[in-house]
């Protein structure tokens, strides 16, 4: 199914955000965004936080690891099961679209702050 535009998201690379579903599940614990990834053809969104969904991968010798061996990583995890932290309220909040002077911003539900 091809879109004709981009899907839009609640949460960009670099914002803290609540898991709020899952095995990682802390509402009171903020987790930093490293990347959102998009995926067109199954018009999934997904997030790499910070310590969570950690899974360990085996690897072989290369260049790059000369030893190789078992390491741990981040794996992604469905934006649905995530929510924006504010930092105001210091609690997890919905958020709103508000357009001011041709540039949209991200407004907090809970305290009405714009979200940076």
């Amino acid at each position: 199914m091809k879109t004709r535009f981009k899907k839009k998201v609640h949460v960009h690379k670099g914002d803290l955000v609540a898991v709020i579903t899952g095995r990682y599940r802390n509402r009171t614990k903020p987790r930093k965004v490293l990347e959102v990834i998009t995926n067109e053809e199954e018009n999934r969104v997904k997030v790499l936080l910070e310590g969570v969904n950690m899974v360990t991968k085996h690897t072989k010798p290369s260049a790059k690891n000369t030893k190789g061996g078992i390491i741990n990583i981040e794996a992604p995890i469905d934006i649905s099961n995530v929510m924006l932290w504010d930092a105001k309220t210091g609690e997890p909040t919905r958020i709103t679209l508000r357009r001011e002077d041709g540039k949209t911003m991200r407004v907090s539900k809970k305290s009405g702050e714009e979200i940076k």
